[in-house]
């Protein structure tokens, strides 16, 4: 199983030509900016919404130590499958569950269900222990987390992960997977004893993502805390306004956006004109492009967000983090239409692998019996349509959180004019995109 081969695709697999489906969804995302500025002319989404309320069992104890002891196990269990199994990273599991499982699945069901790796994260488990044995509220830290850092933690975390998948020579091997998620349990633990749970909930990089991405979810919580349920874009509104905001989505767009660029001709022979397969050259070069990518993303939208007539320069400075909140649809879009295959397809393996975790022959479940089920694979033109219609709803999406943030906070006679620079970013976003899944 090559882990890291995510199925994109190409501009053949379109029921339409590539340029076609560039320029309509482009037209799309333009008319709907139209329709918004028109028909939509006061704010209208709420992020005290008080929504309708969820049975208080969500939030029982009894819940939480039901998910919490399997999600232990299960950790457990793959530690030991990743030091026992097979050497080769094509036999043994864990691969799959690092790339696709926690990085896909997990973000993928948060889309759905809400913050999934707030409740099954095995750390988070392992910390409420420790603290019920030390009677001490988990919340509470030895110092508290400081308010400058935000989500600043969570996005060198998340740099980190992306740089191994995309950047790093052997993103496969199972001894660097190994070493980086000690690495992460080491750091987690530690934030967790020394600044409670604010650390889960602001500096662990698969939290903070999954968060991020349940804010798209019809599960949140009222301004109580009580679990209800509500409008996504209700949910998106609330969205705490943290410093490193736009780096956090910067990092998630870019890093997606750069894995879609790696797998052009240009961008092959590009490395192959840098020095063929030399590993340190090749892992540089591609380390600058990452950068580079996510450089841009967050230049473009820091710029068109602070791009508002009307406004002091003070005003100005605030808006990109009080805006960020509109790229998470984007972000979404592009995780459906980026990983779709990879889940579904390489999901399937992945857990074929599990019937022998340790290469010794077993068939769990009879699972070793089955073949993976290639009907994405098999109906390209279907998995094209799915593709440009995940990024242009998350685009359409985005533009709506936008434009109603921007009715709240830019002048009456500026609301149209300031969200032009924006709108354009977006489109080109759109058009980017979507040339860089079919480019290919």
């Amino acid at each position: 199983m090559t882990v890291l081969a995510h199925g994109l695709g190409g501009a053949d697999d379109l029921p339409i030509p590539l340029s076609y489906a560039l320029i309509g969804a482009a037209w799309a995302l333009t008319v709907s900016f139209a329709i918004l500025l028109v028909a939509w002319r006061e704010p209208r989404l709420n992020p005290e919404s008080p929504g309708r309320r969820l049975p208080a069992v969500i939030d029982s104890p009894i819940l939480r130590t039901v998910i919490a002891v399997p999600s232990v196990a299960i950790a457990i269990f793959l530690g030991l499958v990743l030091v026992l199994g097979s050497p080769d990273p094509q036999r043994n599991p864990i691969p799959g569950v690092f790339y696709i499982y926690l990085w896909v699945g997990v973000m993928t069901a948060s889309l759905l269900f809400g913050p999934v790796w707030k409740l099954v994260s095995p750390l988070r488990a392992l910390h409420r222990l420790a603290c019920s044995l030390l009677r001490r509220d988990p919340r509470q830290g030895v110092f508290d987390y400081p308010e400058s850092w935000g989500y600043r933690p969570a996005v060198a975390g998340l740099f980190a992960f992306v740089w191994l998948e995309l950047a790093a020579p052997e993103p496969g091997s199972l001894p660097v997977i190994g070493c980086w998620l000690l690495a992460y349990v080491l750091i987690t633990a530690t934030g967790l004893a020394l600044f409670g749970t604010a650390w889960a909930e602001r500096a662990d990089p698969f939290e903070v993502y999954s968060t991020l991405l349940a804010r798209l979810s019809l599960f949140g919580r009222n301004n109580s805390g009580e679990p209800v349920l509500r409008a996504p874009l209700n949910n998106l509104a609330a969205s705490p306004v943290l410093p490193g905001a736009v780096v956090l989505a910067a990092t998630l767009l870019g890093s997606t956006a750069f894995d879609s660029l790696s797998a052009l001709p240009a961008w092959r022979n590009f490395l192959d004109s840098r020095g063929g397969g030399a590993v340190l050259t090749e892992t540089v070069t591609r380390t600058l492009g990452l950068l580079t990518v996510i450089a841009i993303v967050s230049i473009l939208f820091l710029r068109a967000a602070r791009a508002v007539p009307g406004l002091t320069r003070a005003e100005r400075v605030p808006l990109p983090r009080l805006l960020a909140h509109s790229i998470t649809p984007i972000i979404a879009g592009y995780l459906i239409a980026h990983y779709l295959t990879f889940l579904v397809e390489k999901g399937q393996a992945t857990l074929f692998l599990l019937a022998d975790p340790f290469d010794r022959g077993w068939n769990l479940a009879g699972l070793s019996d089955n073949q993976v089920d290639y009907f994405l694979s098999a109906h390209p033109a279907v998995l094209a349509t799915l593709k440009v219609l995940a990024v242009l709803t998350g685009h359409i999406l985005g533009v709506t959180a936008a434009h109603d943030r921007c009715l709240r906070l830019l002048p009456r006679a500026h609301r149209a004019t300031g969200q032009l620079a924006l709108m354009l970013v977006m489109v080109g976003f759109t058009f980017t995109g979507l040339y860089l899944l079919f480019g290919g």
